[in-house]
């Protein structure tokens, strides 16, 4: 083993332990952590807006501050993009974090000084509680590829401004960047395809021992590996033994990806977002990602099917039930306040806390009432792919069809790029009807009403998603396809660039 490897085991086992004292007493961590936010809330533009200065409690939080998203929350932010000074946190950002989903403009989320750490010190965190349970250190001696948005930042009233991503490049540790991968020179090519064939050259010869990203973005990476050698990527890199994913539920991607190593590889799941760094998989083969909870975010829950309630109830952690899906909020020390961040989580144990990702709380499809989520979805496809091993999915989604015929049922519609089809189309397309139909009663009750008529399922030719998100100048880093919309806008964009 290398220096870095045999270093790295005294560091986990240091940095578990310290992870275990605030797991003792997550809940009055938590009213310690919300207690310093509104401290330093109130010597800011919103918290003298917001009454801030004598709350002391979730409840006070919740009485003073609505949930608000971005959009709402958009006066403020454009103040600090302006240059203006203690208006959401004190001070002025250290960065601002530039994203944007699928269909909506271009978004300025603040990172301050006292929430970088929580970005830099959560992925070396993952990583470090993967080497203590596991005692793999191997991959620190190799190569490490981050497939990510560009590094080069611009400047906005002399606060620099780029992608997330991009941003805690800045900030790998010093002992990992003579291991990390691409270069620079590649890693600010704006065109992904360009800087995807460029990666190539640059690792197809490199001892890669660990790989990390976006899954869909991933595979687009094993596929040009493949196409190049004619081998496996487990062949191709031999030392390669763990993945490192966030971003987009794994499943959908998971058979595929493998199939194209050609050999178990492990991984661990991060949960990234531009507002923090919010879990990861602490446990190997445990699905459940530990919450962070002393990271300088107050999280707050709200039952996914109240959200849209004119005043949902907002439930602290001690107040949360396994299995429930809730729209995450947070107030966090980056200077957002009781933020919506458009993500629903599922707990799946208590004590310690972790959470699955299971969809966007706007990402659902209910212009029937049947108010279908996007873990339904994936778990449908999940199982019909267990039924009909052959499939190889690339990407999907699914939309309304709304029939202007009366006498016509109207139906959902899936639109699925397959690497690989089903043998009998139509019995794929019973096997999803069927799946979402056990995982959502209303779904159920609208077909067995003869309300709506079973799903319409739509193959795409190969590479149909990776032309629609180039042509909303989407393609590759942090961009995802909504797998639910609750309208066709992302159905016809992908159906009127194939026909």
């Amino acid at each position: 083993m290398g220096l870095k490897s045999v270093l790295s085991r005294p560091l986990a086992a240091y940095i578990a332990r310290q992870y275990a004292r605030w797991q003792y007493d997550p809940i009055g961590t938590q009213q310690q952590v919300l207690l310093e936010l509104l401290k330093q809330g109130a010597r800011t533009a919103f918290g003298r807006d917001h009454n801030l200065a004598g709350a002391r409690t979730a409840q006070d939080l919740a009485r003073l501050v609505p949930v608000r998203d971005y959009e709402a929350l958009s006066p403020y932010f454009n103040r600090v993009k302006a240059g203006e000074a203690d208006v959401l946190w004190p001070g002025k950002p250290l960065y601002l974090a530039k994203t944007s989903g699928t269909t909506s403009g271009a978004k300025y989320i603040p990172i301050t000084q006292d929430s970088i750490p929580n970005h830099i010190n959560g992925a070396r965190d993952a990583l470090l509680h993967y080497v203590h349970r596991t005692g793999n250190s191997r991959f620190l001696d190799g190569k490490l590829i981050f497939l990510s948005g560009s590094p080069e930042l611009e400047t906005v009233a002399g606060i620099h401004t780029g992608r997330l991503s991009g941003i805690a490049n800045h900030h790998v540790p010093a002992y990992l960047r003579r291991n990390q991968l691409p270069s620079y020179p590649t890693n600010i090519i704006e065109d992904w395809e360009t800087k995807l064939d460029r990666i190539v050259e640059e690792t197809i010869h490199q001892p890669m021992t660990l790989i990390s990203g976006i899954p869909p973005w991933v595979q687009m990476y094993f596929d040009r590996i493949v196409a190049r050698t004619g081998r496996p990527v487990g062949e191709v890199f031999p030392q390669f033994d763990l993945f490192v994913y966030g971003g987009v539920n794994f499943e959908p991607y998971r058979k595929k990806l493998f199939d194209t190593i050609g050999r178990p590889v492990d991984s661990v799941e991060l949960f990234p977002a531009s507002e923090g760094f919010l879990a990861f998989q602490d446990e190997p083969g445990n699905p459940g990602m530990l919450l962070l909870l002393n990271a300088g975010i107050f999280y707050e829950f709200i039952p996914a099917e109240r959200f849209f309630e004119e005043n949902p109830p907002r439930l602290t952690l001690a107040e949360v039930e396994l299995d429930q899906q809730y729209a995450l909020v947070l107030t966090s020390n980056a200077g957002l306040w009781a933020y919506s961040i458009g993500d629903t989580v599922r707990f799946v144990s208590k004590y310690p806390f972790r959470v699955v990702v299971t969809g966007r709380i706007k990402h659902f499809l209910s212009a029937f009432g049947e108010h279908v989520i996007g873990e339904e979805v994936e778990q449908t496809l999940r199982e019909a792919m267990r039924q009909h091993p052959e499939v190889e999915v690339v990407e999907f989604t699914v939309a309304p069809r709304v029939s202007d015929d009366p006498t016509v049922p109207s139906r959902h519609e899936w639109l699925v790029e397959f690497a690989q089809p089903p043998h009998d189309l139509a019995a794929f397309a019973a096997a999803l009807d069927t799946g979402l139909r056990q995982r959502n009663v209303y779904y159920d009750d609208l077909l067995a009403g003869n309300i709506l008529a079973p799903l319409q399922l739509t193959p795409l030719p190969a590479g149909a998603f990776q032309r629609y998100m180039k042509s909303l100048g989407k393609l590759g880093g942090q961009n995802k396809v909504p797998r639910l919309s609750n309208d066709r806008e992302v159905a016809e964009g992908i159906l009127q660039l194939i026909i």
